[in-house]
C-alpha cells in the first residue's frame, strides 16, 4: 500500500474517528477539579490538635513465620 497515494483516504478516515470521539464524548459530564470542602486538607502553621495517631508495637515476623503463614 502506498502511503502517499492514499494520504487523503488516511485523512478523512482519522477526521472521522476524531468527530465519532467528540461527539461520542460530548454529553459526558465535566470532571470535577476541586475535592469537596470535607476532603480538602487544611494548611496550618501546626498539626491539628484533634489529629489522631496511631502507634503499632509489633515484632516483625521472621522468614520461617511468614513462610508458615502462607503455606
Amino acid at each position: 500500500m502506498n502511503i502517499a497515494k492514499n494520504m487523503e483516504t488516511i485523512f478523512l478516515a482519522a477526521l472521522v474517528v476524531v468527530s465519532a470521539t467528540s461527539f461520542a464524548t460530548a454529553s459526558a459530564p465535566a470532571p470535577r477539579l476541586a475535592a469537596p470542602a470535607a476532603v480538602q486538607a487544611r494548611v496550618d502553621a501546626g498539626m491539628d490538635a484533634n489529629m489522631t495517631v496511631v502507634t503499632v508495637s509489633a515484632k516483625r515476623l521472621s522468614a520461617a513465620e511468614k513462610a508458615q503463614l502462607e503455606g
